[in-house]
């Protein structure tokens, strides 16, 4: 068995809308939004495929002020974190299981333009 391991996440994409944020219980705050990277490919018979991957990523504390601040849909951002999945019983006592991008850092690649006067 391996002893090192790595669970390390590299994304370019564009936001799939504003990061919504709010406090935990114990008052920290955390914000959750999706980021789509899209793959186009030839297929055998030369038909174009274009396929969009989303992702949901999550963000805590300063982070997590700093996105709902400055991140806004359709944004291209670069993310880096780790994969994480988590499970939970729904209210029908059904067991549902997500993956999520817990985000260590969000880098804004384009700002708003300006409105020029």
């Amino acid at each position: 068995m391996q002893k090192n391991s790595v669970n390390k996440v590299f994304l370019i994409g564009h936001l799939g809308g504003s990061p919504e944020a709010r406090y935990t219980k114990n008052g920290r705050p955390v914000a959750s939004f999706s980021v789509a990277t899209n793959e186009r490919w030839t297929q055998k018979g030369g038909s174009a495929v274009k396929h969009t991957e989303w992702h949901s990523i999550v963000v805590w504390d300063k982070l997590a002020e700093f996105s709902q601040e400055h991140l806004y849909k359709g944004q291209l951002v670069s993310v880096e974190g780790r994969i994480h999945t988590r499970t939970w019983e729904n209210q029908d006592k059904n067991l549902i299981k997500t993956t999520e991008i817990i985000a260590s850092n969000v880098t804004p690649l384009e700002w708003k333009k300006e409105k020029k006067n």
